[in-house]
Order: structure tokens, then sequence, then C-alpha cells
């Protein structure tokens, strides 16, 4: 299994939302399709044609994800079904 679709998985899973790492979560989104706007601070702003949604992240100290923005990431996946592609074509 390849490294994206592990980390998509622990994602969607939800047992590890503390473990995951902040730069993992910012690659997972670009993956997905997200694009990040430019970069001003320390947060980092993501967004995809046709969501309404924007993912607004900032590592924890430790450069982990915050675990609640982790949810909201999930949240996102499922409503709107990411990964799906990825998936389908890996099994093919």
């Amino acid at each position: 299994m390849r490294a994206f679709q592990k980390l998509l998985l622990r994602v969607l899973n939800g047992e590890s939302d503390q473990s995951i790492r902040f730069n993992d979560l910012c690659v997972l989104l670009v993956r997905l399709g997200f694009r990040e706007r430019q970069q001003r601070g320390s947060h980092r702003i993501f967004y995809r044609d046709g969501l309404q949604e924007i993912v607004n992240l900032q590592s924890r100290n430790d450069g982990g994800a915050k675990p609640y923005q982790v949810r909201q990431v999930r949240g996102i996946i499922i409503k709107y079904q990411l990964g799906q592609v990825e998936r389908s074509k890996n099994d093919s």
C-alpha cells in the first residue's frame, strides 16, 4: 500500500488524529486536489475549486497537526467523497 493511501486511511480511521504530522496533512490535501493560497505567517490555507470550505492549518509546536484540524479534513473528505479516484485507480 502506498504512503498516500496509508495516510488517507489513517485520517479516515480517526483513531490517530493526535499522531498525524502537519506536513503529511498538507501533502494529503494537495494530493486530493487542494491548492495552497500564498502563505502568510504560520497558517497554511488550502482551497479546492467547487468546494465552499477552506482548510486553515497551523502546526503544533512539535510538528504535528492539531487533532481538530485533522477532524475537519476528515469531514471534508467524507462529505465530498474525496480520494475515491485514487482508490479506484489502484484497484484496477
